[in-house]
């Protein structure tokens, strides 16, 4: 994949949101921020470090808006997933982490269902509420209903909730179905 910048506009109502992708030395660096007006108006800025697989290492999300300001990190350490440097045994064997407020997370799982030689997959994942950062474990599964074309259905914390995804052929979602639609693509100039 080309390192790239990405932008996507909610739909449910007003917010963009900026990405950039840059692979380098094995590694990929993600690095976004969402801007939207709900809830008297919010920022979150978001950094991941991922292997060279797409899975999460590591997340840092720092929130600022008409609340105030927080931060929270997450850390990968084998089975294990730190939050804020201490072992949270609930999140033990969970495979991704999921931001509420972004279409990237879906990103994940759905390079997952791509490589992989099943039309579904369902796992396990570390919920971060993009209101509170407050993180929880969940389930979700997705679904390869065509080439490009992929259903999202949440088990856990949001269960019955579904939607369909658009994806590129890198599993970058183009359109999530309700709230997200992605509006420009550009390529990444430096590190991002």
């Amino acid at each position: 994949m080309d390192n790239r910048v990405i932008f996507w506009r909610r739909l449910d109502l007003d917010g963009v949101e900026r990405l950039s992708i840059v692979e380098r030395d094995e590694q990929v660096h993600i690095a976004g921020t969402v801007i939207a007006t709900e809830d008297g108006g919010f920022q979150i800025d978001h950094l991941w470090s991922l292997d060279a697989d797409w899975s999460a290492q590591a997340v840092t999300v720092s929130r600022s808006g008409a609340g105030g300001a927080k931060a929270v990190h997450l850390e990968r350490s084998g089975e294990d997933w730190l939050v804020d440097g201490i072992v949270r045994a609930d999140l033990i064997g969970a495979e991704e982490p999921d931001l509420s407020v972004t279409p990237f997370c879906n990103t994940l799982p759905v390079r997952r269902l791509l490589k992989g030689s099943s039309d579904t997959i369902t796992l396990d994942i570390v919920y971060i509420d993009g209101a509170t950062l407050e993180v929880t474990r969940s389930r979700q599964a997705y679904d390869q209903i065509a080439a490009g074309r992929v259903r999202y259905r949440d088990l856990g914390l949001f269960a019955g909730f579904e939607a369909m995804l658009d994806v590129d052929r890198d599993g970058i979602v183009c359109r999530y179905e309700g709230l997200f639609e992605q509006v420009a693509i550009e390529p990444a100039a430096g590190n991002g």
